[in-house]
């Protein structure tokens, strides 16, 4: 299995105000902003904002991954090695699934 970071995804209280300090205060481009998802370009992996919630409350951090062959791979199971959290979906035309990392935290990956 081949895979590398992708994203970073911040959960955020306020929107407009976490928008505004990573492009105004630390000068991060904007690649797009919206009520439910934002991004910024920083280099090869990607800042995304999203808005808190009970299971991420603000303040948390996910990481995703580009996982080659992640179909297969969730396939197999425990046998992998890897503890995915519920089925594959699609969304957007990509595959996504999430892992639990090696301290529980919950990981995307896509392919």
């Amino acid at each position: 299995m081949q895979s590398h970071l992708t994203y970073v995804m911040k959960y955020v209280a306020d929107m407009d105000r976490a928008v505004s300090f990573y492009r105004d205060t630390l000068g991060l481009p904007l690649k797009f902003q919206s009520p439910g998802w934002s991004e910024f370009q920083t280099g090869d992996v990607t800042l995304a904002l999203h808005p808190a919630n009970e299971k991420k409350p603000a303040g948390s951090v996910e990481i995703g991954f580009r996982v080659e062959g992640l179909e297969k791979l969730h396939a197999q199971g425990g046998e992998s090695g890897v503890t995915f959290v519920g089925p594959l979906r699609r969304e957007h035309g990509v595959v996504l699934a999430q892992f639990l990392d090696s301290e529980g935290a919950e990981c995307t990956a896509s392919e």
